[in-house]
């Protein structure tokens, strides 16, 4: 008795529609070149999906490290599952294959704007991050098993040979998408069309592999399903790439609070800039003007408000100018030029360095004319030198030039950079990082640490002071009130923050809800604290604030904190 040919072609029991080989418009041979080719784009996609979580999710909710472990593992266990249910989509693997694949672009797509759109108008994004990675995650480990079948029903192949090809051609595939991402997606199109076009192409993949190679497998009812299915995903991501702008704008305003004037993305991150454009805005230390205040946003976070940013940079400069010469002036971050205006007030200053790590923050320091009046073009000062680079690195360049040829010292060293709660700027609080920082101070030499506000998060605030000292360093720490409720440093934009134009100035804030920056003064020995003779007129700061911001830092001082190192960074508290 002969088998039936369907059982003599796969060779093994199962349902009838996975045995029974497909009937295809080219020979087998193209026709299987075909279908790992689709397992190749499709897998550029699933991994341009991942990453595009990943990135907006650090974007939006911040520290890196844990947005891509969620991510990463609820998509892994997500591809487990979407396995699992597609076993029982293997009766009928074209039509599953092109319905996941229909689905997949759509869900991938709009990922983005959704994610986006969660941030902008509903103040999070957490739940619907982990929602989209579970969904993206089944449909992706939906595909293994039914483009497995596909395969082996264009021609006879071992299973293991199978695999290794399938294996290949998907990961070949995720290598180029995962290359694809940063280096043409994201600064050529951005993250929502670049998404919404990653969508299209998945789409597409899909749609040709099923209703032109497969179609004889199709009932005409199927096939007019998926093409009608398909139409309409390709018509909502067009639409999606039509409104990415309006979207963007209008995300902007939900987020700013006012229409952004500058937004650009730099390739470091995203610099927003609302206000600051009338003839007073920013002038006189950033009094409203009829651009109303300038606010500076990197990444989604207030950096800069004109109503109360001299309060900080005054607190954070003129400590460190006192008790000691201060000729040579060392800038790390910064690049707004903001902190160099405040040294520049000083007549002994004869040069300043500033190592900045985005050279778009920097460009618009010296060209943006709300900016430059707030900064009062400070970075075009002659006695100023500015250097793009992370700071990290420059410090360790500087550092080893060998016997003979260490770079000559500085009096100040401005440590004037985001707080060490994100976790891309981990590294510039860490003991080798002050280490090397150390190495470029003269010996009666100050260096002053941003760090984080010490009330919110006292104990981050803490290890970075125990960090400086553990270089060898005396410290004294300090605060200063007047940091607006919208100013978040940490991997979350605070609560109830302001957006721009309406951050709070100290008088206009309850006692109860005073907020404030953290700094930590440090040199070879205790510095003294105080303003330096030669100190300009201050809008911001008095002695006696002075002394009350550090008598009630050394009343909360907390011993025994390690100290942060690269190897084990301890600020995600």
């Amino acid at each position: 008795m002969i088998d039936p040919p369907e059982t003599v072609r796969v060779g093994a029991p199962g349902p009838p529609d996975v045995m029974r080989p497909a009937r295809l418009p080219v020979p087998a041979g193209l026709g299987r070149l075909l279908v790992l080719a689709v397992v190749f784009v499709c897998a550029a996609c699933g991994l341009v999906y991942e990453l595009e979580l990943v990135a907006l999710a650090t974007y939006l909710v911040g520290d890196s490290v844990t947005q891509a472990s969620v991510v990463l593992s609820v998509m892994v266990f997500a591809m487990g599952v979407g396995a699992l249910l597609a076993k029982h989509l293997r009766c009928r693997a074209a039509v599953g294959f092109g319905a996941v694949e229909a689905g997949l672009a759509l869900v991938g797509g709009t990922s983005a704007m959704a994610l986006y759109a969660c941030f902008a108008w509903f103040g999070q994004s957490r739940s619907a991050l982990v929602g989209f990675s579970l969904a993206i995650g089944i449909l992706i480990g939906a595909e293994v098993p039914l483009l497995m079948t596909l395969i082996q029903r264009v021609r006879r192949q071992d299973a293991g040979g199978a695999v290794a090809d399938l294996f290949a051609a998907d990961y070949v595939g995720a290598l180029v998408g995962g290359l694809a991402f940063p280096f043409l997606l994201l600064p050529g199109f951005g993250q929502l069309t670049g998404a919404l076009l990653t969508g299209a192409v998945n789409a597409v993949a899909g749609a040709v592999l099923v209703l032109w190679l497969f179609r004889r497998d199709l009932s005409a009812r199927a096939r007019w399903a998926l093409f009608g299915a398909n139409a309409l995903v390709l018509a909502l991501l067009a639409a999606g790439v039509v409104l990415a702008t309006p979207f963007e704008r209008a995300a902007r305003l939900a987020v700013y609070g006012s229409a952004a004037r500058v937004a650009v993305q730099t390739g470091v991150q995203e610099v927003v800039m609302t206000g600051g454009t009338g003839a007073g805005a920013g002038a006189g230390h950033g009094r409203k003007g009829s651009g109303g205040p300038l606010a500076l946003y990197l990444d989604g976070r207030l950096r800069v408000s004109a109503e109360n940013e001299f309060r900080y940079h005054e607190a954070l400069v003129h400590p460190a100018m006192a008790g000691g010469p201060h000729g040579r002036v060392l800038v790390l971050g910064g690049g707004d030029g903001l902190a160099v205006r405040e040294i520049l007030r000083y007549r002994a200053v004869r040069s300043v360095t500033v190592v900045e790590l985005d050279p778009g923050v920097l460009r618009l320091a010296r060209t943006d004319p709300g900016l430059t009046r707030l900064n009062r073009h400070s970075l075009g000062d002659p006695r100023v030198r500015t250097v793009t680079a992370d700071a990290f690195d420059w410090l360790r360049q500087r550092g080893v030039r060998g016997p003979g040829h260490r770079a000559a010292p500085y009096d100040v060293i401005v440590s004037d950079l985001p707080d060490p709660g994100i976790t891309a700027c981990t590294k510039l609080y860490s003991q080798e990082f002050y280490g090397l920082a150390a190495q470029l101070l003269a010996r009666d030499g100050r260096l002053v640490v941003h760090a984080g506000p010490p009330v919110e998060r006292a104990r981050m605030y803490w290890t970075v002071e125990s960090t400086v000292r553990s270089v060898g360093l005396a410290t004294v720490p300090y605060r200063q009130s007047g940091r607006p409720a919208a100013f978040s440093g940490g991997p979350d934009r605070a609560a109830g923050a302001v957006p721009s134009g309406g951050a709070q100035t100290p008088a206009a804030a309850a006692p109860s809800a005073t907020r404030y920056w953290g700094f930590v003064l440090a040199a070879r020995h205790r510095p003294a604290f105080g303003l330096a003779p030669d100190a300009p007129p201050l809008a911001g700061l008095s002695a006696g604030e002075l002394r009350a911001g550090r008598r009630a830092e050394t009343r909360e001082w907390r011993a025994g904190l390690p100290a942060s190192t690269l190897m084990h960074p301890r600020y995600q508290d």
